[in-house]
């Protein structure tokens, strides 16, 4: 069984954050060449980061700035940085009241398999809201974990957007815990028109206590990857 280190590092502003995620899996990455012509796979470290930044939206690099509704006055005006960023996918928002997790996995030691990585990290979360008894889903063609997908009420409660190298992934998923969803009204979040999100707190007509909401997802997070985490 593999291991993954958690590391809650708090309130950050997302540039600090991407540096220090960086620098793991960079190190990661550093071994895995330095050990590449050894018949033996190498075991590396696997991190799990768990974050919430102030408001930012941040844009993936196949995404369409048209997507941002707001220019360079408006963002500074409310408080919101912009930042380009590698990960896959488009526009999303970052803030409080959101639980970012970034799993830095060496692939190679759970499965070298893109698609099951990104499906795993949907069921982590469609297990996890199930216990507040929301039933998420999958929609096709539309990463991430959605709500009454197929009809006209279908929104994101959970966004997704990585970048893999050498099998080593970085980047992960925001679940939309106590968010202020008036944020996605700036952009067009993932550039997916007339979809609109969710969150927990809003489903649920509360609050969720943020940690509760940490522990079901490290619980659920151990399972599908078969991994003990601490």
């Amino acid at each position: 069984m593999n291991t993954i280190k958690l590391q809650d590092i708090g309130r950050k502003d997302y540039q600090a954050a991407w540096d220090y995620q960086n620098g793991l899996f960079q190190d990661i990455i550093d071994i895995k060449l330095k050990n590449r012509h050894r018949e033996v796979q190498v075991k590396t470290s696997n991190y799990l980061l768990f974050t919430e930044h102030p408001h930012v939206y941040t844009l993936g690099k196949s995404g369409d700035l048209s997507n941002l509704l707001l220019n360079e006055k408006q963002l500074a005006k409310k408080g919101i940085t912009f930042i380009k960023t590698n990960r896959g996918g488009d526009i999303t928002y970052h803030g409080p009241g959101q639980i970012v997790g970034y799993p830095i996995l060496n692939l190679e030691l759970f499965k070298a398999d893109i698609r099951w990585y990104m499906r795993s990290l949907e069921q982590v979360i469609i297990n996890t809201i199930a216990e507040y008894g929301l039933k998420g889903e999958r929609s096709d063609g539309e990463t991430g974990v959605w709500l009454d997908v197929g009809t006209p009420f279908a929104r994101k409660i959970c966004a997704l957007g990585v970048r893999t190298s050498r099998w080593v992934t970085m980047h992960g998923f925001a679940l939309n815990v106590n968010t202020n969803l008036g944020y996605f009204d700036h952009i067009i979040p993932c550039g997916i028109r007339g979809k609109n999100v969710a969150s927990l707190a809003l489903e649920l007509g509360h609050e969720i206590p943020i940690e509760e909401v940490k522990a079901k997802i490290l619980k659920h997070f151990s399972t599908v990857f078969n991994a003990e985490i601490g």
